[in-house]
C-alpha cells in the first residue's frame, strides 16, 4: 500500500503547450511541452536523454500565439525556475521524462 501525500498549493490546470528550457550548465535550449501548469509552477516533459536533475536553474520560455503576442508586446513569456522533481519513468510511452519546476 502507497500513500501520497497531495504537496500542491496551488490550482493546476492541463495545458499542452510548447516550452523552450534554457540550461545553462549546458548553454542550450532543450525543447518540450507542458503537461499542467499552475501560477507557481509547471510540469514538463522532455526528452528522455535529457540530463537534468533536481535543483537545477533554467529559464522557461513559452512562446505566444501571433495574436497574443501583438496583445501582449511580446512573442514569449519568459519564466525562471528551479527544478524539483524529475520523474525517469517513460511515462507518456513516448522517450519523455518528466519534470516539475517551480517558479522563482
Amino acid at each position: 500500500m502507497e500513500t501520497s501525500v497531495e504537496q500542491r498549493k496551488d490550482v493546476r490546470t492541463e495545458l499542452s503547450w510548447p516550452v523552450s528550457i534554457w540550461m545553462p550548465e549546458l548553454k542550450r535550449f532543450i525543447n518540450g511541452k507542458t503537461f499542467n501548469v499552475s501560477k507557481t509552477g509547471v510540469f514538463a516533459t522532455v526528452p528522455l536523454t535529457t540530463p537534468i536533475r533536481t535543483g537545477h536553474l533554467v529559464e522557461l520560455n513559452f512562446p505566444r500565439t501571433q495574436t497574443l503576442a501583438k496583445r501582449k508586446g511580446q512573442f514569449a513569456r519568459i519564466k525562471s525556475g528551479k527544478v524539483v522533481r524529475v520523474e525517469r519513468r517513460n511515462m507518456l510511452k513516448d522517450a519523455t521524462v518528466g519534470v516539475a519546476i517551480q517558479f522563482e
